[in-house]
């Protein structure tokens, strides 16, 4: 449901720019549209996230013709890209990214689509399968901005911002420098709890714009917030969180 309408408003803002100011796609929006692939379609597993690994960026015949000079070169960048972007939100990918660029004769200039799926091939000599079809992409539309250049920090070569949020577990302080931190037993996990009360992964941290919000992860003893038993709870400074006989206490910066 917030995916949804986080699309729509989306569809609307870009939409209302796109019409008064056409122009063709630029490679550093493939970038950004491509890693909100892949976050948004990440998948919770039991002790890793693993998020799709094939990427078909379907566009028009006038924007796939400017990158016709220097295509290879792009998609190669487009898929260190996400192998970067992976690695620094920790997600598992079942092989290295995949990118390809198919023509849609539908899709006007500016426009574009991104289909998606996570597929395990057999050995390097696997035959891939048929790309998804172009009715299952989301389509996303050129935004006119000051400048094309991706900043420093999406593109991971900046230093690390401090953190805005933390947690306190047993008088240890752990710094929330991701937007997803599981807590749990597992030794896979980003904070772990020698509790056997607590769960091998009990609960995710999640930041989701400015705000932090716990999700019961499917837990045997569930999760409470300043006493009340809850599945998901958005959470505040000095906020108790207990995950089985573990007082855990969320801090803002």
């Amino acid at each position: 449901m917030l995916r949804a309408i986080e699309q729509k408003i989306e569809s609307l803002f870009e939409g209302a720019f796109g019409r008064a100011f056409r122009r063709n796609v630029q490679p550093v929006e493939l970038a950004r549209k491509l890693a909100k692939e892949m976050d948004d379609y990440k998948m919770v597993s039991v002790s890793q996230i693993y998020a799709p690994n094939e990427y078909v960026v379907y566009l028009s015949p006038a924007d796939r013709a400017q990158f016709e000079t220097y295509e290879p070169a792009l998609i190669k960048e487009l898929q260190q890209y996400l192998l970067e972007h992976s690695r620094r939100e920790s997600y598992v990918l079942l092989s290295k990214p995949e990118v390809s660029f198919e023509t849609d004769e539908d899709l006007e200039v500016g426009l574009f689509g991104i289909a998606n799926r996570m597929i395990q091939r057999e050995s390097p000599e696997h035959e891939p399968e048929a790309a998804p079809e172009p009715g299952a992409t989301r389509i996303y539309r050129a935004v006119p901005s000051e400048t094309e250049a991706a900043s420093a920090e999406e593109l991971g070569l900046a230093p690390e911002p401090e953190p805005a949020a933390s947690l306190t577990v047993n008088g240890q302080s752990h710094d929330l420098r991701k937007p997803s931190v599981v807590v749990g037993r597992s030794k896979d996990c980003d904070i772990r709890i020698s509790d056997p009360n607590v769960s091998r992964r009990h609960a995710e941290i999640r930041q989701e714009g400015s705000t932090y919000w716990v999700v019961d992860l499917g837990s045997t003893n569930g999760i409470s917030v300043n006493g009340r038993a809850l599945k998901r709870a958005k959470l505040d400074d000095d906020d108790r969180i207990t995950l089985g006989s573990t007082e855990i206490v969320f801090n803002r910066s």
